[in-house]
């Protein structure tokens, strides 16, 4: 009997298995679920990416950047460039030949007039000068000692001139005494021409002594030193070996840019008329200028006629032959609209949309519609308040069916 029970048992629990083709109907639904989900996926992938614009061949489109412009250009009449012109400015060099014992200055030293900027060697020069003064000492001497001589002489000729008169003397005593007198006043209008004589000779040597001090022509700034101390110096570089400049100097308050100016432009610039500089050196900053002179001649090569502009106020980081950009106003601006740039772009490159304005950034090989913000119009362009910055670049003239996610080239026009 126990037996049978652990059969009945063992019986009981059996696992029962599905047919067949029941397990086979159930897998296949199952793949076919799975196989009808990724096609769906991909169609709506491919969907989604042709919306886009990846399917589509690219565009050709003309492309405008975004930059930085400040106000003042809505004023600007015309554009010239040019150079920072020192309009006093020399090579000093000495008057005299000799070797450079002194230099006393180097690149930007700020000098004064008639100070000592170098000087050469004066040894035999100051002897000469030393001896032209004692020589002047002597004829002083000799000039005090003939004035004497006269006050005696005119004395002794006024008694006997006297006494001759009262027969008292004979005549040939008052000759002689004349004779005296006369003879003391030309030995006195000799020393008195040797006084002068000397008096000359000192000044000359006083003269060759200063050719050896180089001294500063006009209150200005050292810009090259052009000898070492050492060399040999001589006027004009009359020697081979001698260096005629010692240095050169300019007046930096004598700066103006100088611009060439179209001809066929001049007539839009005038004496007195507002500019804006801005150097090369330094792009970031604008300086005040006005026009001060339209130079009466013409460049036959260049057909241009030479401007010049100066500085209203001076600023010390400026230098003679910096690269200059000058833009001509219409009329005086403010402060403000030289400093503040403001962001803008074309204004055909914005396009008006009933949620607002938007323009297409190009981003790689495609264009995205981006949404701005825009501000005042300045001639062409549109400032932009918000969505750009200065460097981005987007599309010029975009058509009305044009769709973010473009595929685009670069047009070469």
């Amino acid at each position: 009997m126990d037996n049978e029970k652990k059969d009945m048992d063992l019986k009981k629990l059996k696992i029962d298995k599905p047919s067949d083709l029941s397990y086979y109907s159930n897998a296949k639904s199952r793949r076919n679920l799975i196989r009808t989900v990724v096609i769906v996926a991909v169609l709506l992938l491919i969907y989604l990416l042709y919306k886009n614009g990846l399917f589509s061949s690219s565009k050709s489109v003309e492309i405008a950047a975004v930059s930085a412009i400040y106000p003042f250009q809505e004023k600007t009449v015309l554009n010239a460039s040019g150079y920072v012109v020192a309009q006093r400015k020399a090579a000093v060099a000495s008057k005299g030949t000799g070797r450079l014992v002194y230099l006393g200055v180097e690149e930007g030293s700020l000098v004064k007039k008639g100070d000592v900027i170098a000087r050469i060697e004066n040894g035999d020069m100051v002897a000469t000068l030393r001896r032209a003064e004692a020589n002047l000492k002597v004829a002083n001497s000799n000039l005090n000692q003939t004035r004497a001589e006269l006050n005696d002489a005119k004395v002794d000729y006024e008694r006997k001139k006297i006494l001759v008169s009262d027969g008292t003397i004979s005549k040939s005593i008052f000759d002689t005494a004349d004779a005296r007198y006369k003879t003391a006043q030309a030995s006195f209008a000799g020393a008195e021409f040797a006084i002068n004589a000397a008096k000359a000779a000192v000044n000359e040597a006083s003269v060759q002594v200063e050719y050896t001090y180089i001294r500063a022509p006009f209150d200005g700034t050292v810009l090259t030193k052009d000898a070492d101390m050492g060399e040999v110096v001589a006027p004009f570089g009359s020697s081979v070996n001698a260096k005629a400049a010692v240095v050169t100097m300019a007046d930096m308050d004598s700066l103006l840019v100088e611009a060439d100016v179209s001809e066929t432009n001049v007539g839009s610039v005038k004496v007195g008329q507002p500019c804006v500089i801005t150097l090369d050196a330094y792009p970031e900053s604008r300086f005040k200028g006005v026009v001060h002179m339209i130079v009466p001649t013409a460049d036959r090569a260049k057909a241009t006629i030479l401007t010049k502009v100066k500085f209203i106020e001076f600023d010390k980081r400026i230098v003679p032959e910096m690269s200059a950009r000058v833009a001509f106003l219409s009329e005086n601006v403010s402060e403000d609209m030289l400093q503040k740039p403001k962001t803008a772009v074309n204004a055909g490159s914005v396009v008006s949309k009933e949620k607002g304005s938007v323009v297409f950034l190009i981003k790689g090989d495609r264009a995205v519609e981006t949404p701005v913000k825009i501000g005042s119009k300045m001639n062409d362009m549109l400032e932009i308040l918000q969505g750009l910055s200065p460097g981005n670049k987007v599309v010029m003239n975009p058509a009305k069916d044009f769709k973010s996610g473009t595929k685009i080239e670069i047009s070469q026009k």
